[in-house]
């Protein structure tokens, strides 16, 4: 077995070179794949539909579907579902999105619940929702004094996000 110091790790360099869908987290590879399944995307598609129009009136947040979020050379995530608070002056993001949501697929479920968790977290994510179509139960957590509090397990409640420039209502019911 190889040892930690004996694993290849792996930058942003390398990962622009890559065929397919990935992310990178701490130079460890992560495949996207395979593809999500029909009602992982029907949820984001509806996140993203809620999220757009609950932006509507809102001048400086939009929503934003997986992007390359660069958080260092040797991390790059691609969020679901996103809302930024800040106009992207690169083709990726380098700044912290004020809201994410991320779907459980049985792939991704581990890396959400934790590796991702831990660097929404420390980037500053205002809000973070991990949504489990399965359970049909969205666990939403808000960002107090540097850490992740859980506001609620969400299935038909209806969340008020207060973001930097703006606040709405988020009807959980109508993404299932």
């Amino acid at each position: 077995m190889l040892t930690q110091r004996e694993l290849p790790s792996y930058t942003y360099e390398d990962y622009l070179l890559w065929e397919g869908s990935w992310e990178l987290l701490f130079g460890v590879p992560y495949a996207m794949s395979p593809a999500p399944t029909y009602i992982h995307q029907r949820i984001s598609h509806e996140i993203a539909r809620l999220l757009s129009e609950a932006l509507d009136e809102c001048e400086h947040c939009q929503a934003v579907l997986p992007v390359d979020w660069k958080v260092s050379d040797d991390t790059v995530l691609q969020p679901d579902n996103m809302v930024l608070c800040y106009q992207p002056t690169e083709n990726y993001l380098t700044k912290a999105p004020s809201l994410i949501f991320d779907i459980l697929s049985p792939s991704t479920a581990g890396k959400d619940r934790v590796s991702k968790f831990n660097i929404y977290q420390d980037e500053g994510v205002n809000y973070y929702c991990i949504v489990d179509p399965d359970s049909k139960v969205a666990k939403v957590y808000v960002l107090k004094d540097g850490r992740y509090i859980k506001l609620l397990d969400a299935s038909d409640e209806t969340v008020t996000f207060s973001l930097k420039d703006c606040e709405f209502d988020f009807a959980f019911a109508k993404i299932w």
